[in-house]
């Protein structure tokens, strides 16, 4: 990419999926604001990571689940590389809860809603307004975008993680609607839906799905990699499919497919 660079902000950026995408915008010619809750070695190496790739990076600590915080994170980021042209609401928790969907605790659920769906929901709305105050020379070619990181639960019906697929789906229509409502704007709105992917968050089921990929229940037998979302975020984030808003993109080995 020539000119200057843009900005991203990613939320839950400071290691795993989170890290991938900041590397992949990096690599795009994205400087990257990454917000976590803490910022730690994890975070320190993302910076540097950014650093290597060519970017400038910047730290802004907070939950996306405190909305009363919300404009504070806003601007600080904003004022920490300038306006930002991408938000990656990559920030989420997995369920508390694995059991029957008939005894899910109140807080499991809550918590989920909370992070993953009321969250991104607020943030996206106060950074939408933040960009539809800039000015846009080409609204039907976007140079903007949003970015939900949902997951293949949002169509994949898992009983044993009910909270975690219903916060999932929200998203997936959330991320519709903004696509129509910031269109005019010249603001894409994407969803990405990764599938088993080698995390911390999935380190609990490893055995489980190290098997089942093993055994042919992934079209594409191997785990997904924290950079195989990165990469299709910085695809996204680049402009690189102009034409495209309010689509899911599946990056799972296939998984999402029907098959008899």
């Amino acid at each position: 990419m020539t000119g200057a660079r843009r900005i991203a902000l990613v939320t839950g950026g400071r290691r795993g999926i989170g890290r991938a995408i900041a590397y992949a915008l990096a690599d795009r010619g994205f400087d990257v604001v990454i917000n976590d809750l803490e910022r730690d070695a994890s975070a320190d190496e993302t910076l540097a990571g950014i650093a290597e790739r060519g970017g400038k990076g910047a730290f802004v600590t907070g939950s996306v689940s405190d909305i009363d915080d919300h404009e504070r994170i806003v601007s600080e980021a904003w004022d920490a590389l300038g306006p930002i042209a991408c938000l990656v609401n990559n920030a989420g928790v997995q369920t508390a809860y694995r059991g029957d969907m008939l005894d899910v605790p109140v807080e499991s659920f809550d918590r989920l809603i909370s992070v993953n769906l009321r969250g991104s929901y607020f943030l996206t709305q106060r950074i939408a307004k933040r960009m539809i105050a800039q000015p846009v020379t080409e609204p039907t070619r976007p140079d903007r975008s949003v970015i939900f990181i949902s997951s293949g639960n949002a169509v994949i019906a898992t009983q044993a993680q009910a909270d975690y697929c219903i916060s999932k789906s929200g998203i997936a229509m959330m991320a519709t609607l903004y696509a129509l409502r910031l269109a005019e704007y010249g603001i894409a709105v994407h969803e990405v839906r990764p599938g088993i992917i080698k995390t911390d968050m999935t380190a609990d089921v490893f055995e489980k799905y190290d098997n089942w990929a093993r055994s042919g229940g992934f079209p594409l037998a191997r785990w997904g990699e924290p950079e195989d979302v990165g990469n299709t975020v910085g695809v996204l984030a680049a402009g690189l499919l102009p034409y495209s808003t309010g689509h899911a993109f599946h990056v799972d080995g296939g998984i999402h497919i029907r098959r008899t």
